[in-house]
């Protein structure tokens, strides 16, 4: 039995779905529905290895088309593969045969899902007389009892009508993960059981796709969340160049000094796909960057970057150059910064992001925050809103 890691996210997906056929694979908001959750595992550093359980080719071929070392893509038996089948058979086949720690089970269904999420989660199980952990969303509902002709109230007096912002409503779970340990889920055949704890996620994580009206809703609601505003695919499609600041953007914003005193610094090679990607279609790419360091130069001639501009203080006048010089206006750039240097030309290109770990002035003023910090994959991401959009 192969030992796989101590904390293992475990997505189970079906390749059969009655309501919406293929459902995790379909694409909502650009991207394939299991993507979504795939970045709240795959970012969470609480999490060793994600697990993806399936019983299709298709879905096997689309998340290993997702590009991260961090996946592994099992299969499922016909016997945990039918549609009376639960979640906790094929949890149990899957522990039958691997070895690991703890289990955190993560359904493709609740793409509101985050990595922030996920790790308030393991770090409320890492408490001693905790054995297992769900995540949960307040209610703010009266309930009502029925009971042959008449209804009780269940949680409130209805002659002492509390208000909303007064009430407390109860906890609902919300199917987005489930945390515990390969001992306790072999011996109870359940994913929780012992002394449980909740975590309580946004309310509008409540909501779980499962019929093609729940679809038009999620999909709604990631566009608000991801931080998309008024960035529509057709102004999308209209991009010809995306330019990026390095530090906090390609990097994650660390420094990092060898014993000689050079400094370092972390990329993500999957933004060098996200180039290379969009310089296949014929968008222009670049650097705009207030540092001035041989590595950021390396680097940018690694990616074969069109553009590179070091050390620069004033980014709108590059901005203006660049326009000149490629016959480009400002609604044809896309540009993804973080800090309050690159305020001014995420307000004023076509399409103005922002990482998840961005500073808020700035995820206030950008029309796309990414779903993953700095450093991350974060030009992955926008490349890959940019092209579904020209698709």
């Amino acid at each position: 039995m192969s030992r796989i890691g101590k904390t293992v996210a475990f997505i189970p997906l079906r390749g059969k779905s009655k309501s919406i056929p293929l459902k995790n694979v379909k694409k909502i908001n650009g991207r394939p529905l299991v993507y979504w959750v795939l970045d709240a595992a795959v970012n969470c550093e609480k999490i060793d290895k994600v697990v993806v359980a399936t019983d299709s080719n298709e879905i096997k071929y689309t998340v290993n088309q997702y590009g991260s070392d961090k996946i592994m893509v099992i299969g499922r038996s016909k016997d945990v593969s039918t549609d009376s089948a639960s979640t906790e058979s094929v949890m149990l086949e899957f522990a039958s045969n691997y070895y690991f720690e703890d289990i955190v089970l993560v359904q493709a269904t609740s793409p509101l899902l985050t990595s922030r999420d996920l790790n308030k989660g393991i770090e409320k199980y890492s408490h001693v007389t905790i054995d297992s952990v769900l995540s949960v969303v307040r209610q703010k509902r009266f309930i009502w009892e029925k009971s042959n002709l008449t209804a009780k109230p269940v949680n409130y007096d209805p002659l002492n009508r509390p208000r909303r912002q007064e009430f407390d409503g109860f906890l609902v779970e919300n199917g987005a993960f489930y945390i515990t340990s390969r001992n306790r889920l072999l011996k109870t055949k359940c994913r929780i059981s012992g002394n449980v704890a909740t975590v309580e996620l946004r309310e509008e994580s409540y909501y779980e796709i499962d019929e093609p009206n729940d679809w038009i809703l999620v999909e709604n609601l990631l566009k608000r969340t991801t931080g998309q505003k008024s960035c529509g695919n057709e102004k999308i499609r209209n991009i010809k160049c995306l330019l990026a600041d390095c530090d906090g953007v390609l990097t994650d914003g660390g420094m990092y000094y060898s014993e000689t005193g050079h400094e370092l610094k972390k990329f993500n090679t999957k933004d060098g796909m996200g180039f290379k990607l969009l310089q296949e279609k014929g968008l222009k790419t670049g650097i705009i960057t207030g540092e001035n360091i041989e590595l950021v130069k390396r680097r940018a001639a690694k990616m074969k970057v069109d553009i590179v501009y070091l050390g620069i203080k004033n980014k709108m006048k590059i901005l203006d150059e660049m326009c000149g010089k490629f016959d480009l206006s400002y609604d044809e750039i896309a540009y993804i910064g973080d800090d309050i240097n690159d305020l001014e030309v995420i307000k004023a290109v076509g399409f103005g992001c922002t990482v998840n770990d961005g500073i808020e002035s700035v995820k206030d003023a950008a029309d796309y925050v990414t779903k993953v910090d700095g450093g991350k994959g974060a030009i992955r991401e926008v490349a890959e809103i940019l092209l579904n959009a020209k698709d």
